[in-house]
C-alpha cells in the first residue's frame, strides 16, 4: 500500500485548475488533471487543433472509475441542451440504449432521441453517434475531431470515446463488441455533469477478461434485493462476472441433486436477467463435493440435470466448486472400489474424471455455454502434491482452475506468485481473491474498508481474471470492489488510495436509480467515509495479525502528536489532535445523514461503536488539557468519561445471524484503544 489516505483530492484539484487560470505560462492549460491522463499533463492526442482557451478546456478533467488505458482533454466541454439526437447501429442492445438516454437527460437534454443511422432529428443541439469502432460515421466523427484512436477492431469490450465542443460539437463513442458500447456510456456518464460533457478523448479496454465477485462467503447469505443491486453496480464500475456460490443456499451445496422449486428459481432468472441487463456473466456454481459419489452414474445425471434447470433458465456459465471437502474418506464404496483408498491423489483422479465428463458432456453440448470452472480441494499456495498433478497431468485444458494466492487469505499476491500457480496447475489460473470477505475466526467483528491493495502491477498477464469474495454486508463490500474492478481494469496504473478515494465518492454521491441522476458526491460525506474507512482498513490474515495495518492516518496523527508533545509544544499538540477528534466523532453523524443508505444498514454497529470511540478521544484530549492547564479533578472526570466510553463502545457487538463468527466490533483496535488507555500517563513535564 502506498501512502496513507488523501483527505483533500477534490480541494486540491479545484486548488489547481484556479492555478493553471492564473498561470497559463507555466503549461497548465489543457494540461491540468485528476491523475486521468496518460501522463497527468501530457498534450492531447488531437493533431489539428490549436491550444484550448476557453475555461473549460483548462478544467481538470472528471475522475473516471476504473482508470481508463488513455484519457486526455480534446477540447472545449461539450454543451448539452435541448434535443439530442442519437445514432445508434445494431451493436448497441437496449439497455445501453436505455442508459445513453439517462445520461444525456441529466446532462442537460429536454429530449433524447434514438434512432438508427439513414434519419435526421430537425432541430437536435447535439448530434451523438454509438456504435461500431469502424462504422463509417464513428470514423468520421473521430476524424474530425483530430483523435487519432487505434484502428478497428478494439480490444474485447473496448471502447474510443471523443467529445469536443464549439461551433461544431461532436460526441462520438464506438466499440468492439456491445459490452464495449455499454461501457463507453457507463464512461460518458462520469464525464456528464449539468449543462455539459467534459471534452475528453479515451482509449480504452481491460487489462484481464474476467472481472467480479463470487458470492462464496459463510453466513447469512445477500439478499435478493442485495444482489440485483449488486449486478447493476457491477456494470456501472465494470464488473463482468458474478459467480453464485452461497454456502448456506442449500439447493447450491447441500441439497445439491435437487431442483430449484419455482418459487426460488423465479427469483434467479430475475438475477440472471438483471446480469444481462448489465453485461455481467451470471456464473452458477454447484457444489456437490460433500455428498457425491463420483462413480454414481444417478448422481451425475442428476448434476447434469440441475445445469440443465439453470442452461434454460438463461445461464451460460458454470462452476463445479469442490472447495472445503475432505479428500480423507470416500462417500461411497464405489469411489473405493474405483479409486482406491481415500487421499489427495485419488481424490485428485475422481475430480478429474467429473470435471471433464461436465466440461465434455455438457458444456460442450450447450450453444453458447463458457468453459466450465471448479474451485479445487487444494485452492491455496504454490506447492505441488498429489492431488495438484493429478489435476495438471489430466484436466481438460478448457477447464479453469480458481486459486486464492499463496495463501487462502494471502498478504499480498506477486507476479512471481501467479506464474508458479501457473506451473503447478498447469494452466493460467482465476484468482478468487478472499477479500474483503469477513467470514473466518480472524475477522471477527470487522468490517472490512480497506483499500484493495498489495496486488502486483502485472498479474493480469499471468490470470484468467480476478474475483473477490465480498462480506455479507453487500453495500460494505463496495469499497473494496471498487479498487478490485479499477485493478483488474488497469493494472499497471492502478492506484490503491486513488480508487479508495473514489469508493468513498461514490457511497456519498446519488448514483444513477433510474431518476436521471448523475454521480455527484457530497464533500462532507467524503471525507466523513474516509475517516470511517481509515478506523475499518484493518485487514487480518486467518491468525488474526493483519496484513493492513489497522488505522494508518489515526496512527499517523497520534505518532505526530507524541512527537510534538515530546518536543514541549503541548498546547498545538492538543490543538491538532482534538480536530481529528472531531472529525472521527462527527463522521457517523455525517455518513448516517449523507452516504448510501445500505451502507449506512450494514455498517451500524461500527458506526455506533465510531460514535462512543470518538466521544472517547474527545474526552481523553480534554483530560490532557485539563491536566496541562494544572485542574487534576478535570482532568480525572475526563479520563473518567473516557474509559466509560470506551467500554461501551467495546460491548457492541455485530449483527445476530449477518456474520459468522460473531463478536464485539473492532475499530481501530491496537491503535484508538491503546492511546486512550495510555493518555492519562503521559508525562506532563
Amino acid at each position: 500500500m502506498r501512502g496513507t489516505p488523501r483527505r483533500h483530492v477534490g480541494r486540491q484539484a479545484v486548488l489547481m485548475s484556479l492555478l493553471c487560470a492564473l498561470i497559463l505560462m507555466a503549461g497548465c492549460a489543457g494540461g491540468a488533471s485528476t491523475g486521468d491522463s496518460p501522463a497527468d499533463g501530457s498534450p492531447a492526442r488531437s493533431s489539428s487543433q490549436a491550444a484550448p482557451s476557453a475555461e473549460s478546456d483548462r478544467r481538470a478533467l472528471p475522475r473516471v472509475t476504473p482508470r481508463p488505458q488513455e484519457m486526455t482533454r480534446l477540447g472545449r466541454d461539450v454543451r448539452v441542451h435541448g434535443t439530442v439526437e442519437v445514432v445508434v447501429d445494431s451493436l448497441v442492445d437496449q439497455p445501453t440504449r436505455e442508459l445513453v438516454v439517462r445520461v444525456l437527460r441529466a446532462a442537460g437534454a429536454s429530449r433524447v432521441a434514438v434512432h438508427g443511422p439513414g434519419t435526421a432529428v430537425a432541430g437536435a443541439a447535439l448530434r451523438v453517434r454509438l456504435g461500431r469502432r469502424d462504422a463509417p460515421g464513428v470514423t468520421e466523427g473521430l476524424r474530425h475531431v483530430g483523435f487519432e484512436a487505434p484502428p478497428a477492431p478494439l480490444p474485447s469490450e473496448g471502447y474510443v470515446l471523443a467529445a469536443r465542443g464549439g461551433e461544431d460539437s461532436t460526441l462520438v463513442l464506438g466499440a468492439s463488441d456491445p459490452t464495449g458500447a455499454y461501457y463507453a456510456v457507463q464512461t460518458l456518464r462520469q464525464l456528464a455533469e449539468p449543462g455539459r460533457i467534459a471534452g475528453a478523448g479515451i482509449v480504452d479496454h481491460p487489462a484481464t477478461p474476467v472481472r467480479g465477485t463470487v458470492e462464496g462467503f459463510y453466513g447469512s447469505p445477500w439478499t435478493h434485493a442485495e444482489r440485483m443491486d449488486q449486478l447493476a453496480f457491477h456494470g456501472e464500475v465494470k464488473l463482468n462476472t458474478y459467480i453464485y456460490a452461497p454456502k448456506d443456499d442449500p439447493y447450491h451445496r447441500e441439497q445439491w441433486r435437487e431442483p430449484y422449486p419455482p418459487a426460488e428459481l423465479a427469483r434467479l432468472e430475475e438475477l440472471i436477467e438483471q446480469a444481462a441487463t448489465h453485461h455481467v456473466d451470471f456464473t452458477f456454481a454447484l457444489s456437490p463435493g460433500t455428498s457425491i459419489c463420483y462413480s454414481d452414474p444417478s448422481d451425475f445425471a442428476a448434476l447434469k440435470a440441475k445445469l440443465q434447470q439453470m442452461y434454460d433458465a438463461g445461464v451460460r456459465s458454470f462452476s463445479v466448486p469442490l472447495d472445503d471437502i475432505s479428500y480423507t474418506e470416500w462417500n461411497c464404496a464405489g469411489d473405493r472400489a474405483k479409486y482406491g483408498p481415500p487421499g489427495p491423489g485419488a481424490a485428485g483422479r475422481a475430480q478429474v474424471d467429473l470435471l471433464n465428463r461436465v466440461q465434455r458432456e455438457f458444456i460442450d453440448t450447450h450453444p453458447g455455454a463458457q468453459p466450465l470452472q471448479t474451485v479445487p480441494t487444494e485452492y491455496s499456495d504454490v506447492e505441488d502434491s498429489p492431488y495438484k498433478t493429478a489435476l495438471r497431468e489430466r484436466l481438460a485444458p478448457e477447464v479453469q482452475v480458481m486459486w486464492t494466492g499463496d495463501g487462502v487469505i494471502p498478504g499480498d499476491i506477486t507476479v512471481a506468485n501467479a506464474r508458479e500457480a501457473a506451473e503447478v496447475w498447469g494452466r493460467k489460473t482465476l484468482l478468487w481473491d478472499n477479500y474483503p470477505v469477513n467470514d473466518f475466526d480472524g475477522s471477527t467483528g470487522r468490517i472490512m474498508l480497506g483499500p484493495y491493495a498489495k496486488r502486483a502491477p502485472g498479474l493480469s498477464e499471468q490470470l484468467t481474471g480476478v474475483v473477490v469474495n465480498p462480506m455479507n454486508q453487500a453495500a460494505a463490500s463496495k469499497v473494496v470492489e471498487i479498487g478490485a474492478a479499477g485493478f483488474a481494469w488497469n493494472g499497471e496504473d492502478f492506484d490503491p488510495q486513488r480508487a479508495w478515494q473514489a469508493a468513498a465518492e461514490y457511497l456519498a454521491g446519488d448514483r444513477f436509480t433510474g431518476d436521471e441522476r448523475g454521480l455527484r458526491p457530497d464533500p462532507e460525506t467524503t471525507e466523513a467515509l474516509l475517516v470511517f474507512f481509515d478506523l475499518n482498513h484493518m485487514a487480518p490474515l486467518p491468525s488474526g495479525e493483519p496484513w493492513l495495518a489497522p488505522a494508518p492516518e489515526l496512527a499517523r496523527r497520534l505518532d505526530g502528536f507524541r512527537a510534538t508533545w515530546a518536543d514541549g509544544d503541548r498546547a498545538a499538540a492538543l490543538t491538532r489532535l482534538r480536530s481529528y477528534a472531531e472529525a472521527i466523532a462527527e463522521a457517523p453523524e455525517r455518513i448516517r445523514a449523507g452516504a448510501a443508505h445500505d451502507f449506512v444498514s450494514d455498517s451500524a454497529p461500527w458506526l455506533r461503536a465510531t460514535d462512543l470511540w470518538g466521544a472517547a478521544l474527545l474526552s481523553t484530549v480534554d483530560g490532557l488539557r485539563a491536566r496541562l492547564n494544572g485542574d487534576a479533578a478535570g482532568a480525572r472526570e475526563h479520563f473518567d468519561e473516557a474509559t466509560e466510553l470506551a467500554g461501551r463502545a467495546g460491548s457492541i457487538r455485530t449483527v445476530p445471524g449477518e456474520t459468522l463468527p460473531q463478536g464485539p466490533v473492532e475499530v481501530a483496535d491496537g491503535v484508538l484503544d491503546v492511546f486512550i488507555r495510555q493518555a492519562p500517563d503521559m508525562r506532563m513535564r
